[in-house]
């Protein structure tokens, strides 16, 4: 599987010299499979650039995954133009909520005075998948669920193909279980040997101390469980809003230390908007 990454800032888009090296667009992932089919994981403002270049290559057929329903994993969704377009067909996965979690809050994000076009008036195809409890596939993908530490909730994800796996866990918290969410253990456990694990890394300890509760967790404790998990390959994702490429790039430069003393092969980066990585 190829993995693309069209956005991983966290909470709202920023934009600015200061952001070009790791991108200012929020959360959006786009998993190309063998099977030919197109995963798109969150709907952040990353999603308009995606949609452009499918638009460009003719694809018409997609399938959509949510990890929570958090403004910034959704406001860019009536910005993707295959939308409009009566030749597109949607499956969308009612991840990870109620079965009609996936219909309300994109219909809630089109309703006046939000946005001029109606979620009902879109000319693509839509088809609703159930609900994702349990492991599915989509095509050569088994995709397996896991409830996410935060805030009203959410799902993280396992995407394997072959033998090569694929954990995203953004607006996770580690130092702090929230309702419905699980303990570090667990999260360990998901990511065990992944080939490539996203995780949310937004907060320095510094700041943590600060924002305990808030659903997102401090780079230490991520690069704790990749190393405790055997992960081949770390991304720190969902950047703070306010860090700069200098700030993000001391922070992986701090990691790598801190893998090399403890004689770790971990390979560990901040994840930029248009990095491609392929498993």
């Amino acid at each position: 599987m190829i993995i693309k990454c069209w956005g991983s800032r966290g909470s709202i888009p920023v934009s600015g010299k200061t952001y070009l090296k790791y991108g200012g667009d929020t959360t959006c992932i786009e998993i190309r499979t063998q099977s030919g089919d197109i995963i798109i994981i969150d709907a952040g403002t990353g999603i308009r650039r995606l949609g452009n270049q499918l638009l460009k290559e003719k694809r018409r057929q997609f399938h959509f995954i949510f990890t929570h329903a958090h403004w910034d994993h959704v406001m860019g969704f009536p910005y993707f133009k295959p939308l409009y377009s009566k030749d597109s067909e949607f499956r969308m996965h009612r991840c990870p909520f109620h079965s009609k979690f996936v219909e309300t809050i994109l219909s809630k994000v089109m309703a006046p005075p939000n946005f001029p076009v109606k979620y009902s008036d879109i000319k693509a195809r839509m088809q609703y998948e159930e609900a994702c409890p349990t492991d599915f596939d989509i095509g050569s993908v088994k995709v397996i669920p896991i409830p996410l530490s935060h805030p009203n909730g959410g799902s993280g994800y396992k995407f394997i193909e072959k033998d090569k796996t694929f954990v995203f866990l953004t607006d996770n918290e580690l130092g702090y279980i929230h309702r419905g969410g699980r303990a570090y253990r667990d999260y360990l456990d998901f990511s065990k040997e992944a080939d490539l694990l996203f995780h949310d890394a937004e907060y320095t300890p510094r700041e943590y101390a600060t924002f305990v509760e808030w659903g997102h967790s401090v780079y230490t404790d991520v690069l704790r469980l990749a190393g405790e998990a055997g992960v081949k390959q770390l991304g720190l994702f969902h950047l703070n809003q306010d860090r700069t490429d200098r700030a993000m790039d001391k922070i992986v430069a701090d990691c790598r230390k801190r893998i090399a003393a403890a004689g770790h092969h971990l390979k560990c980066f901040g994840v930029r908007s248009n990095a491609k990585f392929e498993l």
